[in-house]
């Protein structure tokens, strides 16, 4: 396939920071979706009851919701590479104690460092793009391209991380069944459900070696740990403020939190509703699976298509109001289906997970291209991590929430009318550039 002219004829150094990026986002994310089809899954083989896998992902939650702004201020004082760097040493730490681990107490250790690892790395690799583009083309660059393409990326690695690691435990337990022989050979640690987690951890390493590498960026001032924790109080307050004084990145704040909420329903209520449709856990987190995987191929080819959709709507903020609808739809879909335990409802939740996550897919370039034209280099991190803090603070709180429910559509009608509420800001809205300004036109794109 060629690439569109207005590609084909930027300089080398920014389809050098686009591939890289693009890479980054695909070893950064592949462990998580190794890890997401078999995860519940191993923690109730472990014995854990659903209330406390919900409270693991609280954890999960608030330790990102804790440190998103240090972290993020500590991207923009001492680079993007280190500490995305270790980000993937924690995530290794987590994924290892997730396979083998057996009690409450260290999952719930994996847990905090898993939180601690995605916070570090909710922001760096994006900022490092953006910067690298801007370095080279100036502010009025073209993000969106680059910012679809490692979106799709991360769903493409998803997609395939989680297909596979739906697929390993059942595939280890036909034929011979290695996987009985795996865990009687450790002593009942490793089952066939840690099995794709282990993997998650080896592809970690690669991502730090990758990283190490690959994302070479100009020097920055040195700096000392005092000088780093001093300026974390004034970090935290300027990304308290970020939200309050910009109607615009205050509207993709709550959109992401209503966003997050869904995600978090979507991880915590689907595992077991696929072991209630097929009646086994292996079959159960095979078809969780397929179903998230056939999601993320859907949120693949909707970040890829993001920038056509602006252009089609006429503005980055009406195609978000797109994507967020297509979004609500399929999430009300889930909620209907979740009264139904027949067969014949799988093809319905299939259609539900592609609606959910092609509108994020959609969605989430156009925001992002948005946020990036209000902020400045000095704090991009910050900002990207105030956006994962509202994700990860309203996620922490529905997991609470529908974990405490009981099953049924009533939950997930639930996180459908938040989602809807958050829809429902971008209705009316156009432009989006830097205050006093629209948005910046990219080539083909009407002027609303």
């Amino acid at each position: 396939m060629t690439e569109p002219p207005e590609i084909a004829t930027e300089p080398p150094e920014i389809r050098s920071a686009r591939r890289r990026y693009v890479t980054v986002c695909a070893l950064f994310w592949l462990p998580p979706g190794l890890a997401m089809a078999p995860l519940v899954l191993l923690f109730t083989e472990r014995g854990m009851a659903l209330t406390a896998i919900a409270g693991f992902y609280a954890v999960h939650s608030l330790t990102v919701a804790a440190l998103e702004l240090p972290t993020g201020g500590l991207s923009d004082a001492i680079g993007r590479r280190p500490v995305l760097a270790l980000a993937g040493v924690l995530n290794t730490g987590a994924l290892v104690i997730h396979a083998l681990g057996s009690t409450a107490w260290a999952l719930t250790l994996g847990m905090v460092l898993m939180g601690a690892g995605r916070a570090l790395a909710s922001g760096p690799a994006e900022a490092w793009y953006v910067d690298s583009v801007q370095a080279c083309s100036g502010p009025g660059a073209d993000l969106r391209t680059g910012l679809a393409r490692g979106s799709a990326a991360t769903s493409a690695a998803l997609a395939a991380g989680i297909l596979l690691g739906g697929a390993l435990p059942w595939l280890l337990g036909t034929g011979p069944d290695l996987g009985a022989r795996i865990t009687e050979a450790t002593g009942g640690v490793v089952l066939p459900l840690s099995v794709p987690v282990l993997l998650g951890a080896a592809v970690q390493i690669a991502f730090v070696c990758y990283v190490l590498a690959a994302l070479r960026e100009p020097p920055r001032p040195p700096v000392t740990a005092r000088s780093v924790l001093r300026g974390i109080p004034g970090t935290v307050l300027s990304g308290v403020r970020l939200g309050g004084r910009d109607a615009l990145v205050r509207r993709v704040l709550l959109t992401t939190a209503a966003a997050g909420s869904a995600l978090a329903a979507i991880e915590l209520l689907m595992p077991g509703r696929a072991v209630t449709l097929t009646g086994a856990s292996a079959s159960g987190a095979m078809l969780f699976a397929g179903l998230a995987c056939g999601g993320f191929v859907c949120a693949g080819l909707g970040s890829h298509l993001a920038p056509l959709l602006a252009r089609r709507t006429g503005s980055g903020e009406r195609a978000v109001l797109a994507g967020l609808g297509v979004s609500t739809l399929g999430l009300l879909l889930l909620g209907v289906t979740a009264a139904f335990t027949r067969p014949a409802s799988i093809a319905m939740v299939g259609l539900g997970f592609a609606l959910v996550y092609a509108g994020f897919g959609a969605a989430g370039p156009n925001e992002n291209a948005l946020l990036h034209r209000r902020v400045t280099g000095e704090g991009r991190a910050t900002a990207l991590s105030v956006q994962s803090l509202a994700q990860q603070s309203v996620g922490a709180l529905t997991g609470v929430i529908v974990g405490a429910m009981s099953p049924g559509p009533w939950p997930w009608l639930l996180v459908t009318g938040v989602l809807l509420a958050g829809t429902l800001l971008w209705l009316g809205r156009g432009g989006g550039g830097l205050p006093g300004m629209p948005e910046p036109v990219e080539a083909g794109e009407r002027v609303p």
